[in-house]
């Protein structure tokens, strides 16, 4: 074999990683050839999503397709038995070569020992850095192990890395799949729903819309019949008020003569007045059927929430039942005088709290010839603490004593006092409250209340009367959470929460 030519073999038997004679060789898809250890550390080093990449060009290849190259082992084998490589023309050649900067510091960091001119055959864990067998005593009770063992270590612990994390990639990729699965099943579910909702308020509108024109039509049908009754009635009336008046002409005429050939005439005038009686028309009902609206009470069940009664401190003139359902005006208030009322007295509030959605609650106030219900919110209103406490008294009138119970002092509620008065209590511009008079067509033994914290609502309901409308408050600023609010007054009827199912 003709060595004479020597740089012309170095790029095919030193390794291009540690600089000396490849040692069993591995070749690369791109042509380069590597000792199978050194190639093996630059896996270690440059592994990054199951590709690495070739010292030298760059060019990427697989880990696990490198080909053992026979031919080139046999020509190293050759050239060692020969005993032609020295270390230091090995270096020296395979330098002039490089023409890059980065190449050269690769030759320098892989170079020989520097201070023993050594193979850097070993490894000290402890520092962290390759030796030769005579840096050994220089690194006392340090673990110094071959290079391929600790180049075998990090290729088993990197290959424990991988395996990991393949598997969580794996369980990735499952929960993704389980993730989309479920987000295509709850759109499907929420289409679906919304689907329902759509079409039961489309049978709804269109049930509405057929009783209303049933209604209606009902209307028109009874107004076309009783004008047509009023107008026969009214065409009777014509004739017999012209026949009337046409009898009265003849018999004043008669009362002028006295010829006896006109008596038979006056004598038979006489006769048809005698007979003559007056038909008055059939009387028309004025009674007029009433139109019952749906039961709106009923729609608003789905929202109902159950409800316990919690007094607003421990010094309250109320006392709560047991179930937490049930408020009744202690014993020895009820016998004072009814006109001296101190309002706060008689708080109570629900024990549950709101600051979203919405809720619907039924009141039992059978029976009762006085109290008040709705909904409160703290406010900053620096005047609330001072009307709190409100008594009233012979001189001073209902609306002062309701001043406390104002929207603008956190209050949005509807109150019956003297059995049968029914007020809401709006805000004003001046200081007096404005208290609206509310028209009662049935009185009501149960009222629902509706809070739509969203859309700022409060509504009161005569569940009674078939769930009509009893007042709305609209624009509510609720600053804070809302509690809902009752006070029984000074009657010693109680009042009752409703369960949900009833």
């Amino acid at each position: 074999m003709d060595f004479s030519s020597q740089g012309s073999i170095n790029e095919q038997v030193i390794c291009r990683i540690c600089l000396q004679l490849l040692t069993e060789p591995m070749s690369l898809h791109c042509g380069h050839n590597f000792c199978q250890l050194c190639i093996a550390a630059n896996e270690s080093e440059s592994f990054f999503g199951g590709q690495c990449r070739c010292p030298v060009c760059q060019s990427t290849y697989d880990p696990w397709n490198l080909m053992p190259n026979k031919e080139l082992d046999n020509i190293v084998k050759k050239i060692r038995e020969l005993n032609m490589w020295p270390h230091q023309q090995q270096r020296s050649d395979l330098c002039e070569q490089h023409d890059l900067c980065e190449q050269h510091d690769l030759c320098e960091q892989h170079d020989l020992c520097e201070q023993h001119g050594e193979n850097r055959h070993l490894f000290c864990k402890e520092d962290g850095k390759a030796i030769c067998s005579h840096c050994v005593q220089e690194h006392p009770c340090h673990q110094i192990l071959l290079v391929e063992e600790v180049v075998k270590e990090c290729q088993e612990k990197l290959q424990v890395a991988v395996d990991r994390l393949m598997k969580e990639e794996q369980e990735a990729e499952r929960l993704e799949a389980v993730i989309n699965e479920e987000r295509d099943t709850w759109k499907s579910r929420m289409q679906s729903e919304r689907e329902r909702i759509l079409e039961g308020f489309e049978k709804m509108r269109d049930v509405l819309k057929k009783e209303k024109e049933r209604e209606l039509q009902k209307l028109d049908d009874n107004e076309v019949h009783v004008l047509d009754n009023l107008t026969v009635a009214k065409d009777q009336m014509v004739q017999q008020r012209q026949y009337t008046r046409e009898l009265i002409s003849d018999l004043q005429r008669h009362m002028c003569e006295s010829s006896m050939d006109r008596l038979q005439d006056m004598i038979n005038a006489i006769r048809r007045s005698e007979i003559w009686t007056l038909k008055k028309p059939k009387i028309v009902s004025k009674k007029l059927s009433k139109f019952r609206f749906p039961d709106l009470s009923g729609m608003l069940q789905v929202f109902k929430v159950d409800l316990t009664l919690n007094p607003l401190n421990d010094v309250s003139n109320v006392v709560v039942s047991e179930d937490q359902r049930q408020v009744t005006v202690e014993n020895d208030i009820m016998f004072r005088n009814v006109y001296s009322c101190n309002f706060s007295a008689f708080d109570v509030w629900g024990s549950q709290n709101f600051s979203s959605g919405k809720c619907y609650w039924e009141v039992d106030v059978s029976g009762k010839i006085a109290w008040i219900l709705g909904v409160y919110s703290k406010t900053s209103n620096l005047n609330r603490k001072e009307s709190s406490g409100f008594v009233f008294n012979p001189q001073t009138n209902y609306s002062n004593a309701y001043s406390r119970f104002r929207p603008e002092n956190g209050y949005w509620v509807v109150g019956l006092q003297n059995e049968s008065e029914y007020n809401a209590f709006e805000d004003s511009s001046t200081s007096d409250p404005k208290v609206l008079t509310l028209s009662m067509l049935v009185p009501p033994r149960r009222v629902g209340v509706f809070l739509n914290y969203e859309a700022s609502t409060v509504s009161f309901f005569n569940v009674t009367n078939h769930g009509s409308l009893i007042y709305k408050f609209s624009k509510c600023h609720f600053s804070h959470t809302v509690y809902p609010y009752f006070n029984p007054w000074n009657c010693p009827v109680p009042i009752k929460l409703c369960p949900p199912s009833s």
